[in-house]
């Protein structure tokens, strides 16, 4: 017993004497874990970034500014979805012929609504790109780490059968690593699930705020048509 090398209780340790296959495993779910949060601070800066900007125009659109001024105050600034479906609306509506019938302008306004809605979705694909995989991590981190606890049990069994020893010096280094891969599992798969939760409700309000910003563009436009039509 004396001529055993001792085994060290650290993490460390424990990837480093760890089975190949157990090596393995522990590093992809490190590498998940580090995906997770790669894609947890990003989306989170790009989601407040939105909200901002997003909260930023609809003040300057109520603010009674002329859509027309306001489409020529953006210039070259569109580079987010709410401006980016107000351009796709003005762009419809300006290019549309300025005398319109009843049945025209119902035309138009489903026309302009349309484009809004086509920006809006290619937004939000954006906006959702490498999301589902933090779904994906959730539900397999944890059998991935199963996976790695199995196979290091499996390690400390075939130790007892070739040496003949049940003491636990013999199977706590297999047992501790299969244990670790648990952990790490876990480690992935809990902010994984925490984080997809909360930003598909922050990409689900966002789209919804989007939507009704396109609702009331047409609204403004029905309006702008009517008194052109009355002026007229």
């Amino acid at each position: 017993m004396l001529g055993e090398p001792a085994h060290s209780a650290s993490l460390v340790a424990l990837a480093l004497e760890a089975d190949i296959v157990v090596k393995f495993v522990m590093i992809l779910l490190v590498l998940a874990s580090l995906w997770v949060w790669a894609v947890v601070f990003d989306k989170a800066v790009r989601i407040v970034r939105l909200k901002r900007q997003t909260a930023l125009f609809e003040r300057a659109f109520w603010s009674g500014t002329p859509l027309s001024e306001l489409y020529r105050r953006l210039g070259n600034r569109i580079d987010h979805p709410i401006a980016l479906m107000f351009a796709a609306g003005m762009e419809e509506w300006r290019e549309s012929p300025k005398a319109l019938s009843g049945e025209a302008s119902e035309r138009l306004l489903g026309r302009i609504g349309q484009v809004m809605q086509l920006t809006m979705d290619r937004e939000m694909r954006t906006l959702e790109r490498h999301v589902g995989t933090l779904a994906t991590i959730g539900s397999a981190a944890p059998f991935v780490g199963l996976f790695g606890t199995v196979w290091g049990i499996m390690n400390s069994f075939q130790s007892i059968a070739m040496t003949k020893n049940t003491t636990l010096a013999v199977v706590a280094p297999g047992i501790a690593e299969a244990l670790f891969a648990t952990a790490l599992g876990l480690f992935a798969a809990i902010p994984a699930v925490i984080a997809y939760n909360k930003i598909s409700t922050a990409v689900d309000g966002l789209a919804d705020r989007l939507g009704s910003f396109a609702d009331e563009f047409g609204v403004v436009v029905s309006r702008e048509i009517d008194t052109s039509r009355a002026a007229a």
